[in-house]
């Protein structure tokens, strides 16, 4: 973890915090985590990939960690993340670069394959497969989802408010950790749904619990939050959309998100596949949502596999 070096980057007017680890010149991979997460999510990844002879890159995403919020948060859109990292790209006058996204750090990834094919060798989702957004997709699922009661004004603030940012992170990331969807009962909060007697899951130590909590003591959650839940979604407009890179998608048999309404039988069922012109899916039944903190040395296998099939003909 000492070889990791961190820096900070002025971005279209955000000064960005970037971690980054491996030799320059050699092929790059960029992470792009989700929440409530930060760069440190990628820590096992990052280090396999330097060690296997590329250069890593992690950002704290605008809002996240120790980079800065956005300057008028009621304009933050996905597009900033998109932005954002093809900025990155042009700073460290990178031309190709692999990406590696989870949660909703993979669609940053998607679009970027999309919109700027040449700037891409290869992605890797760790969860999130490439779907065309549809605005009433939960429209099934009840009331105490999470998302609708977070989209819900002022409501996950009172919610976080009776706890300490520690709890509050805690909760979350014991939540996602589940197989299960997190779904509030009438007249009970998401925070409610977590035994404050529970530990957090045991790929997670100590030192790792206080870094992820003095980053959320940093942001806050306000401001994490806003892109992925709390703000207006915008309109995907990109017609007859198909990734053209190579796709890798790891599944976690066990990562929530696959309740989600759709999406298990949209993989399973190859449906994906009309999406994406060349995809690799691999399983690990035992994965949860957070499959590269539990398992990292099967991930960063997987991972190093992919970048070393498809950095050819580029050298490392």
């Amino acid at each position: 973890m000492d070889q990791i070096q961190h820096n900070y980057v002025d971005v279209r007017g955000v000064n960005l915090h970037v971690a980054e680890i491996g030799i320059a010149g050699s092929s790059v991979v960029v992470f792009l985590h989700g929440f409530p997460e930060i760069w440190y999510s990628w820590r096992h990844q990052m280090m396999a990939v330097a060690e296997a002879g590329y250069h890593a890159i992690a950002p704290d995403l605008r809002g996240y960690g120790l980079s800065d919020h956005h300057p008028e948060p009621e304009k933050a859109s996905l597009n900033d993340f998109v932005e954002d990292t093809l900025a990155i790209l042009n700073f460290f006058r990178i031309d190709k670069a692999f990406l590696i996204g989870k949660d909703f750090g993979s669609w940053p990834v998607y679009l970027l394959s999309l919109l700027h094919p040449t700037r891409i060798l290869g992605v890797v989702s760790l969860g999130v497969p490439f779907f065309v957004p549809r605005p009433q997709r939960y429209r099934d699922l009840p009331e105490g989802f999470y998302i609708f009661r977070w989209k819900e004004p002022g409501r996950a603030e009172a919610d976080f408010r009776r706890f300490d940012v520690k709890t509050v992170w805690r909760n979350i990331y014991i939540l996602f950790s589940r197989s299960e969807i997190p779904i509030a009962e009438k007249g009970q909060e998401i925070m409610d749904l977590v035994d404050p007697s529970k530990p957090l899951p045991p790929w997670l130590n100590d030192e790792d619990f206080s870094i992820y909590a003095k980053a959320y003591e940093n942001s806050g959650f306000t401001s994490p939050m806003k892109v992925p839940y709390t703000g207006q979604r915008e309109e995907f407009s990109i017609e007859n959309p198909k990734v053209e890179v190579p796709v890798l998608l790891i599944v976690g048999g066990k990562d929530y998100f696959l309740k989600f309404p759709g999406i298990e039988d949209y993989i399973t069922s190859g449906k994906v596949g009309d999406y994406v012109a060349e995809l690799e899916i691999e399983l690990l039944p035992d994965g949860t949502h957070f499959m590269q903190e539990q398992f990292p040395d099967k991930v960063n296998q997987l991972i190093v596999n992919f970048l070393d099939k498809h950095v050819k003909p580029f050298s490392k």
